[in-house]
């Protein structure tokens, strides 16, 4: 089992000894010592994008919610209509707080009749956990926190496919159709589907689901056999440029993306609207949920914070020289319309991008605006997310 003890420096994955016998270099994240890198960020971050990267993403919670009333408990307790995913289906949303900030956001998985799987970032597990199971009070639903029982990794990139093809010891052949191949199935699984099946005799749940941008599966399964597959993943992908990757590169992959990290883009001061995912909420034929009368009401989760009137832009520079998280935002020639909350040279486009926060008069595509990147003034023009897609390159 996953050391999940209330020592943060103790938290290590499953695959702890294995990234530092590949030469890793560990980061703090969330309380859980993982690879920020393996050889060099850009090499990780090529690999993903031309061939494929292996992550270990053992750090993310899982919390598991049954009973009767499942769907209704998730119905009241998110933003989105949990109660319309079709068995196998999979869905973004949100958990709000009663002023319509985001607690967090998360991907949920309808495994069953009455049986949904809730993905919730490393650092929120536990109020994510507490709070399902307060507004899970009063219906016939059980909320489990699993994550000390399930081990991660994600498969991302254009030869994800067929690398988890060639997996051996990987059956997700027990209810689909006879004659179906387990290549077949993996094949014939949409984006935001998942299966389940067994890998070496322990239970697996295949999700074509990621967070880089780039084609992917996403591998829960137990921690005792992660080893195994963690490296029959490497062994098979060898010949087709699979590497490790680390946290590093899975953060400037998300970023040309244009997907917003909690802590970054999203947290208690912002409403879903301000970072671009009002379509995670659900206003129309479902019913009460915690934060909806503030979503309808429009007005900011916190009118003091810096986030308040600002909306989420992309931003995108010449030259070399990137903004980072806090530095200010200018109009141009003039006063601080906004901040960055995550920015780098784009490996993929080799110029800079960053994600802003910026008055929302000052959100419209084209506008030109400036970064002060330590002192200097550099131009930055409000560009349409997101800065990559797969469909273009």
């Amino acid at each position: 089992m996953t050391d999940l003890s209330p020592d943060p420096a103790s938290r290590r994955s499953p695959l702890h000894d294995v990234h530092a016998a590949a030469g890793a270099t560990f980061t703090d994240f969330a309380g859980w010592q993982m690879p920020v890198r393996y050889s060099s960020d850009l090499a990780e971050h090529a690999a993903v994008r031309t061939a494929a990267g292996l992550f270990d993403l053992s750090h993310m919670g899982e919390i598991l919610v049954v009973g009767p009333q499942s769907a209704a408990a998730l119905d009241f307790a998110l933003s989105g209509p949990m109660s319309r995913l079709a068995e196998r289906q999979a869905k973004y949303t949100l958990m709000l707080d009663e002023n319509g900030g985001i607690i967090d956001d998360l991907v949920v998985y309808r495994t069953g009749e009455d049986r949904y799987l809730v993905v919730a970032n490393a650092s929120n597990r536990e109020v994510v956990a507490a709070r399902l199971r307060e507004r899970a009070d009063g219906f016939d639903a059980l909320v489990e926190d699993e994550s000390g029982d399930i081990g991660l990794l994600a498969l991302q990139g254009p030869r994800a496919l067929e690398i988890l093809q060639n997996l051996d010891g990987l059956d997700l052949r027990a209810d689909i159709e006879p004659g179906t191949s387990t290549a077949d199935a993996v094949a014939a699984l949409r984006y935001y589907r998942a299966i389940p099946g067994e890998y070496e005799g322990r239970r697996i749940l295949v999700a074509r689901t990621g967070y880089t941008g780039e084609d992917g599966f996403e591998l829960y399964t137990s921690p005792e056999i992660l080893r195994t597959l963690w490296e029959s993943l490497l062994e098979i992908g060898a010949g087709a440029g699979l590497v490790p990757a680390g946290l590093a590169a899975r953060d400037t992959l998300r970023l040309e993306a244009g997907m917003p990290l909690y802590g970054h883009e999203l947290g208690l001061s912002v409403l879903p609207a301000q970072a671009g995912i009002g379509r995670a909420v659900s206003l129309d034929g479902k019913g009460d949920f915690v934060g909806r009368a503030a979503i309808e009401r429009g007005e900011p989760a916190d009118p003091r914070s810096d986030f308040a009137g600002r909306v989420l832009v992309g931003l995108a520079s010449e030259g070399k020289r990137a903004g980072r998280a806090g530095y200010a935002v200018h109009e141009d020639g003039g006063g601080r319309v906004g901040f960055i909350t995550s920015g780098a040279l784009s490996p993929t486009l080799g110029h800079p991008v960053a994600l802003a926060y910026v008055d929302a008069d000052r959100g419209e595509p084209g506008t030109t605006l400036s970064v002060d990147v330590r002192g200097t003034r550099i131009p930055a023009t409000v560009t349409p997310l997101p800065f990559y897609t797969r469909a273009a390159h």
